[in-house]
């Protein structure tokens, strides 16, 4: 059976038990994806199906090529799409949610994008434009204005194409027509992700009209949020299996596993839907939250990555149940991420629980998944744990060797000879570092742009060229065997 409206009622899965044409749109979310779905969506759909927030749906934007296929699944299916939870048991849950009430591509009718972002109904703008999106320099942290897109914006050209010429422009006509402005909520995977969002609307803002920025940073809201929910990326197997199970036919399924988390600063300046009843932490301060997720579980996802690849793993749950990957992997969490965290509330509990969550073998997160867009994510999630342990002289070897394993990975060949096909929006710089450093072992790391100056400091530099040198004399495993011992 096809998923849509009209076969809502006779689906043989749980779906939305509140009317949709009562649900009205106050939340605009970019970046509509898997995660998306899985976590914030879910949420809104918790709280309505209690007959709460039904004007707190959500309206989809989308501005990239990519997003057109998402228009296309949600129009033809009125919005509703599966989300199925995969237990480590092999026990399987879906449920059709029905939080989002409407899509707009942008280069479709961009009139109509900014006429809902300026629209007073609309009090929170959200946004899963992932690590990269927010085009800050990674060497002073400010906004990038020489991305063509977004010289074209800054040129005043119309109608607006990015993220930032929207948004901002819909603030200039709210500004305009004395409309108050919206909360702007990061769902991604930055520490201080309210803090970056704020720094890259001001940055773009500042370049088009000071005096809207200075209106921006008065009014507009900008709450920091730790967000955790492993979602890999549908399959054609998911959609089969989904069919199979249900008999309910998804052009987009998601699946996820059972495990999530929202933790989320509550500093709404318009409003904001009862999430603390959908079991979102609302707390003063997400930092320590934050930290917690992005140091144990992001990062702990790149120190397994990169060696679990080279040593032939394709499933991250199969590297995950290897006992050297899980060694090596529990003593980085243990000896070097831990020690930079502020203990609170479930802090142990979510470190004991990493591994199983890695090894749910009915999640099936693809390796390459985990691969993808490093340079946005190492200095984001890893570094700062080695800068930290660096200040503190604690150990970084650990560390260090996950990011050698990078390195190594990034060359874009095998331990066999075959190619890598490095998904990075870098791939093109990083790779001819890759490949010269077999004579410069340190040539990756020159790239200051990326790593600062840890070039320039030795105990990580020591530990760093004796991972790589057993990666390309030894291969991962060998490697891992070794970095792995306790000292």
């Amino acid at each position: 059976m096809k998923l849509n409206r009209m076969t809502l009622s006779r689906l043989p899965i749980p779906g939305p038990r509140y009317q949709r044409d009562q649900v009205r749109a106050g939340i605009a979310h970019f970046g509509v994806g898997g995660f998306h779905r899985a976590h914030q969506a879910m949420y809104l759909d918790r709280l309505m199906s209690e007959g709460r927030a039904l004007e707190w749906g959500i309206c989809g934007i989308g501005v990239t090529a990519a997003d057109r296929r998402m228009r296309d699944v949600l129009r033809a299916q009125d919005g509703l799409y599966t989300l199925t939870l995969a237990h480590p048991d092999g026990s399987r849950e879906s449920r059709v949610i029905g939080s989002i009430v409407d899509f707009r591509y942008a280069p479709d009718d961009p009139e109509a994008v900014l006429a809902l972002l300026a629209d007073p109904a609309i009090r929170i703008i959200s946004l899963t434009i992932t690590e990269g999106g927010y085009n800050l320099r990674d060497t002073d942290g400010e906004f990038d204005g020489t991305a063509t897109a977004i010289r074209r914006d800054l040129s005043g050209e119309q109608p607006p194409v990015t993220v930032f010429g929207l948004v901002t422009a819909a603030l200039a006509r709210r500004r305009e027509h004395g409309i108050a402005a919206p909360t702007i909520v990061s769902c991604d995977n930055i520490e201080g992700n309210g803090r970056i969002a704020r720094r890259a609307f001001m940055g773009y803002a500042r370049q088009l009209d000071p005096a809207l920025a200075q209106w921006i940073h008065d009014n507009v809201g900008f709450p920091n949020s730790m967000v955790d929910r492993i979602t890999p990326i549908t399959t054609p197997e998911v959609i089969a299996w989904l069919e199979s199970d249900t008999g309910v036919h998804d052009d987009w399924p998601v699946v996820a596993e059972p495990f999530t988390a929202w933790a989320l600063e509550d500093h709404f300046v318009a409003g904001r839907p009862p999430l603390d009843e959908a079991g979102v932490h609302l707390v003063d301060d997400v930092t320590p939250y934050e930290l917690m997720k992005l140091r144990l579980l992001n990062a702990g996802h790149q120190c397994l990555c990169y060696f679990a690849y080279l040593a032939g793993y394709r499933l991250v749950h199969e590297a995950a149940q290897d006992p050297l990957f899980a060694e090596f992997l529990g003593r980085y969490l243990d000896s070097e991420a831990m020690p930079t965290l502020t203990p609170i509330p479930g802090l142990d509990a979510f470190r004991a629980s990493l591994l199983e969550r890695f090894g749910n073998a009915h999640i099936r997160d693809t390796v390459a998944r985990l691969c993808a867009e490093s340079s946005d994510r190492i200095p984001k999630w890893l570094l700062p744990v080695v800068r930290e342990n660096l200040t503190a002289g604690r150990s970084v070897r650990l560390a260090a060797a996950a990011v050698a394993s990078w390195a190594r990975y990034a060359e874009g060949i095998d331990e066999h000879g075959e190619p890598i096909e490095v998904v990075d929006r870098l791939a093109d710089t990083l790779t001819p570092l890759a490949r010269g450093q077999r004579d410069n072992p340190t040539s990756f790391l020159e790239n200051r742009a990326l790593f600062g100056d840890l070039v320039d400091q030795p105990r990580f530099v020591e530990a760093y060229v004796t991972a790589l040198r057993s990666l390309h004399r030894d291969g991962a495993r060998a490697t891992l065997e070794m970095v792995a011992k306790p000292q």
